[in-house]
């Protein structure tokens, strides 16, 4: 008898421990848990894009770190802010995300009524991607550089015509920022894609883009366009004979595509702090990097804190390019 009723108040001890410690971590147990069901990753763009390729990739690794599957849903529309949007109203619990982009930035600026805040109604978690864009021309342009870009640019005042993937995105906020440095005038025309807009720039209807390494490289290595410039500040390992626009013509000019991962508002911070160190360990493996250099772009980890600051730098800095710009959504 002795020995059961020991027993039973030992037991009774654990649980009033077991009770007492639930009670403290509940957060941290839950931090722990997660992710305990599939969680769903919105990319607000169409599949086969460099967003969605970005997303694939970080979606397969971030399920062998966290033991649950990460599954991408499609959702293009309105600039990216369709995702957007959905993930901005959705339940903040970490099991639904939305890959961002460079336009997400630019948006708050262009559209007069956005359905949610950037700043407001999601949380940064990590940025994923970073590259430069780089400026293809039609082989008959007979620019050969950027100085001889803006040359005939200020020759042929509204005359040159540059195809973009879109009203708004970084391939045409990025040649706008580029005119006003360089104080020319260039005509834009959007296309719906990057694909489109190669096309006829390769076969002349518009003389250039800025665009992705991703989707503009293949093309440049097979003779049908050549590269002028990459827009970030320093060369690309992928090109490392493009020169930058900044020491080929425009000094402080600077331009860069970015992916970054972000979740609703008010999501716990044990569920981001979960997928951060997740990221940290995805976007540091060589296969990754690999696959992302492979497109010119560079795997790039931040803190929660240091992506809120580098958005709200960006919100700032593309603000001022659409105001100048005029650029407004059709």
């Amino acid at each position: 008898m002795h020995s059961s009723h020991l027993h039973s108040s030992a037991r009774r001890l654990l649980l009033a421990a077991a009770a007492a410690l639930c009670l403290a971590a509940p957060a941290f147990a839950q931090a722990q848990a997660y992710p305990t069901k599939p969680v769903r990753l919105v990319v607000p763009y169409p599949p086969g894009g460099p967003t969605d390729i970005v997303a694939r990739v970080v979606a397969q690794k971030l399920s062998e770190q966290l033991g649950q599957q990460f599954i991408i849903d499609n959702r293009p529309g309105a600039g990216g802010n369709t995702g957007a949007e959905l993930v901005a109203r959705s339940p903040a619990d970490g099991y639904t995300l939305v890959v961002a982009t460079t336009a997400h930035a630019i948006n708050p600026s262009l559209f007069k009524n956005l359905g949610y805040s950037l700043s407001k109604d999601l949380a940064p978690v990590s940025l994923l991607t970073s590259g430069p864009l780089v400026i293809v021309a039609n082989p008959s342009l007979p620019a050969k550089n950027v100085a001889e870009l803006i040359a005939l640019a200020k020759a042929k005042p509204g005359e040159l015509n540059f195809a973009s993937s879109g009203n708004g995105q970084s391939t045409h906020l990025s040649a706008e920022l580029f005119a006003s440095m360089a104080g020319v005038k260039m005509n834009h025309i959007p296309y719906k894609g990057s694909a489109p807009a190669l096309t006829d720039t390769m076969g002349g209807q518009t003389q250039l883009m800025f665009d992705t390494m991703l989707s503009a490289m293949p093309h440049v290595k097979g003779g049908k366009l050549k590269a002028l410039a990459v827009t970030s500040a320093t060369r690309s390992p992928v090109a490392p004979d493009v020169p930058t626009v900044a020491e080929s013509g425009l000094p402080g000019y600077e331009a860069i595509a970015w992916n970054g991962l972000l979740a609703p508002a008010h999501t716990p911070p044990e569920v981001l702090a979960r997928l951060s160190t997740a990221l940290k360990k995805v976007l540091a493996a060589p296969d990754v990097k690999d696959k992302f250099e492979a497109q010119g772009f560079a795997a790039t980890w931040t803190s929660p804190e240091d992506f809120g600051r580098f958005m709200t730098a960006e919100i700032d800095k593309w603000a001022k390019v659409v105001k100048v710009s005029g650029a407004t959504v059709d």
